[in-house]
């Protein structure tokens, strides 16, 4: 309900005609998050895509070739970007390095670029202000009041009646320090009970040591005793070599003398045999006398054999004309 104005407010006053809320534009009251609903609503975020996530999203031609254009356009960027980072870092590796200033002395910074500006201490500033209209905070809510029903009544309850401090709270005590003694007693177990399991892993960890090393013992006496038998056995076989070799060549020395003794005169009765040692004279007489021999004695023969044969062809011609002289 209005009230008319009095002397205090009648100072300033302020009138306008009544219009329509345009739909979307700012509330009456200033948002307690400063951020815009409208702006962190997803209905009305455009990146968002609407429709099922299952089907392939079909962009319209245009679509597609604007994508491909940004796309081109993104990776022309990139590669200048890059090639223009290429070229800053050649260049900065080109470029010789100040040498540390000696001692007394420090560098100070001037500029090299090629256009030189002036270097001042103060920043130079532009004080710019503005004012806008100061919005009234949105007053708190009120709690909500639901509606009253029914009918009140009351009654009156005498101390005592209900509750009895002294009273009630006996089992209580008695149920906390019976719980606390019994938790104290299952503590004081339990740290005998650790006590007890650590000694008993101490034993343990010094029984496993002691067999370890007893282990370690009964490998290492083991182990010199099978080196030693290995080096017995190497022993044994090279002495089993050596008689074996010993053996061989006794074997071989008397086979060769054996088979020496009576060489040289089989070996010169074999050669006498094949005919490699003869006498001159005999060899002579049998590969030259004796085919000369045989070949005159041919020679005497085959005149006998030709004079024997003229002998019988004359006596034969002489009793031919024998006979055909003598008459019939």
């Amino acid at each position: 309900m209005m009230q008319p104005p009095n002397a205090a407010t009648a100072s300033h006053t302020f009138t306008q005609q009544p219009k329509s809320i345009r739909k979307g534009g700012k509330g009456k009251y200033r948002d307690a998050q400063g951020v815009d609903p409208a702006g962190s609503n997803l209905m009305w975020d455009k990146r968002i895509i609407r429709g099922n996530t299952y089907a392939a999203q079909v962009l319209p031609l245009s679509a597609q070739t604007e994508l491909a254009l940004a796309e081109k356009e993104a990776q022309r960027q990139r590669k200048k970007i890059a090639k223009e980072q290429k070229r800053l870092n050649e260049e900065a590796a080109k470029r010789s390095t100040t040498p540390e200033p000696i001692e007394g002395r420090k560098h100070i910074e001037i500029q090299t670029e090629q256009y030189l500006e002036e270097l001042t201490d103060k920043v130079e500033e532009n004080t710019v202000d503005t004012q806008t209209d100061p919005m009234m905070d949105r007053p708190p809510t009120p709690l909500y009041v639901p509606f009253k029903t029914g009918r009140d009544t009351e009654t009156q309850i005498e101390p005592g009646d209900l509750f009895d401090f002294e009273q009630e709270v006996e089992p209580l005590l008695e149920v906390m320090v019976g719980k606390t003694l019994e938790q104290a007693m299952l503590e004081v177990q339990q740290e005998e009970e650790l006590e007890n399991m650590r000694q008993q892993q101490l034993k343990f960890q010094q029984a496993r040591r002691e067999e370890r090393m007893e282990v370690e013992r009964q490998e290492a006496v083991e182990k010199r005793k099978y080196q030693e038998k290995e080096h017995r056995k190497q022993q044994e076989m090279e002495r089993l070599k050596r008689e074996k070799v010993t053996k061989e060549k006794l074997a071989s020395r008397m086979y060769s003398q054996q088979f020496l003794l009576n060489l040289e005169n089989k070996v010169f009765a074999r050669l006498e045999d094949e005919g490699w040692f003869y006498d001159s004279v005999e060899r002579q007489v049998e590969t030259e006398f004796m085919p000369w021999l045989m070949d005159q004695m041919d020679k005497n023969l085959e005149k006998k054999r030709k004079t024997k044969g003229l002998v019988d062809e004359l006596i034969k011609q002489a009793m031919k004309k024998a006979r055909e002289a003598a008459p019939n």
